[in-house]
């Protein structure tokens, strides 16, 4: 009974199917009618032209989004738990070839106009400090906490203010759609840029970059070639995202997982350190606690020294999740 993460999950039976069908002759690279039809697919969703380039990971994405809006010598305002800060391994500074991450702070790994502010005001407009050129935003966040449309438009106002982009990092921002039970366009909000999560979703090995500014997307394209993200067989990957974007499989896999990870949070009662608003679970456990429900058959990873993190995923079993759920009532 897995919870470790999203990441282990199996691949969709569209997924396969899609990439089945995909195996015949073809343009090569980006120019596949796969491809082609991607900016036009993300448009319905969101209701608004966008150009979308797909690429390999979610770290790919992220830092060729960043880079094509962050010169070297330029910084990224982001929280200090970000993925881009904690889990990325350093390629921000390879990808924007230097460019400084300047962290924030805020409950739940979310930033608010006001912890932005407290980074921005210290700098100096002269040539001895990194200004900043972009906010990114998690969505949801590290700690499974959505943004509410609200919360990104005073970010966007901020952002808009001060000259700056917008960059979401929507790992899982399926789930956070699901949450909050508005349409893809209010989940992202008015952001220059989005990492639209796939492979945490049901996935194999594509994620899309969602830019909503197309000379943003041309700046990207040249340094996706560059970075080694141009797959000479790229309508396996536009076959994957057209997969899930097809009967919105996307947004169901997402409630699943989410209708999972609620039932899960119901039991946690006053354990939980952060509200569930996705498909993440973050529970104080003692050690002893901890390896007694291993002991039971679950798989999570801890959280430091007094905690356990859950992850629930669009094929977790109703059955599983049950189980974990009466595992933590009856600690």
């Amino acid at each position: 009974m897995q919870f470790l993460s999203d990441n282990a999950a199996s691949v969709h039976p569209a997924v396969w199917d899609a990439l089945k069908a995909a195996d015949t002759p073809d343009t090569p690279y980006d120019g596949d009618a796969l491809s082609a039809a991607l900016d036009d697919s993300f448009a319905q969703v969101f209701q608004r032209p966008c150009a979308v380039l797909w690429v390999a990971t979610g770290t790919a994405a992220n830092c060729l989004a960043l880079a094509a809006m962050v010169p070297p010598h330029g910084g990224v305002v982001c929280h200090e738990e970000a993925h881009i800060e904690m889990d990325e391994g350093g390629a921000p500074g390879f990808y924007l070839h230097g460019a400084k991450l300047m962290l924030a702070q805020g409950e739940g790994a979310k930033l608010t106009p006001q912890t932005i502010a407290a980074v921005l005001d210290p700098i100096r407009d002269d040539v001895h400090q990194v200004q900043p050129h972009a906010i990114s935003i998690t969505q949801a966040s590290e700690y499974g906490c959505s943004y509410r449309p609200e919360e990104i438009a005073a970010i966007a106002e901020i952002a808009q203010a001060r000259g700056l982009r917008l960059h979401m990092d929507g790992a899982r921002f399926a789930n956070a759609a699901a949450f909050l039970d508005c349409t893809p366009t209010a989940a992202a909000g008015p952001v220059d840029a989005l990492s639209f999560g796939f492979i945490k979703n049901g996935g194999m090995s594509a994620e899309a970059i969602v830019f909503f500014d197309p000379a943003l997307a041309d700046v990207a394209r040249y340094r996706r070639k560059r970075a080694g993200h141009l797959q000479s067989k790229g309508r396996f990957l536009a076959a994957q995202l057209q997969a899930m974007l097809e009967d919105d499989i996307w947004l169901a896999n997402a409630r699943h997982a989410n209708a999972a990870a609620a039932e899960i949070g119901t039991a946690c009662a006053g354990r939980l350190m952060h509200p569930v608003e996705a498909n993440e679970l973050f529970v104080r456990c003692t050690p002893a606690e901890r390896a007694a429900l291993r002991d039971q058959g679950f798989g999570f990873y801890d959280w430091g020294d007094d905690a356990a993190r859950f992850v629930t995923a669009w094929n977790t079993r109703e059955q599983d999740a049950t189980a974990l759920a009466k595992a933590v009532a009856s600690l």
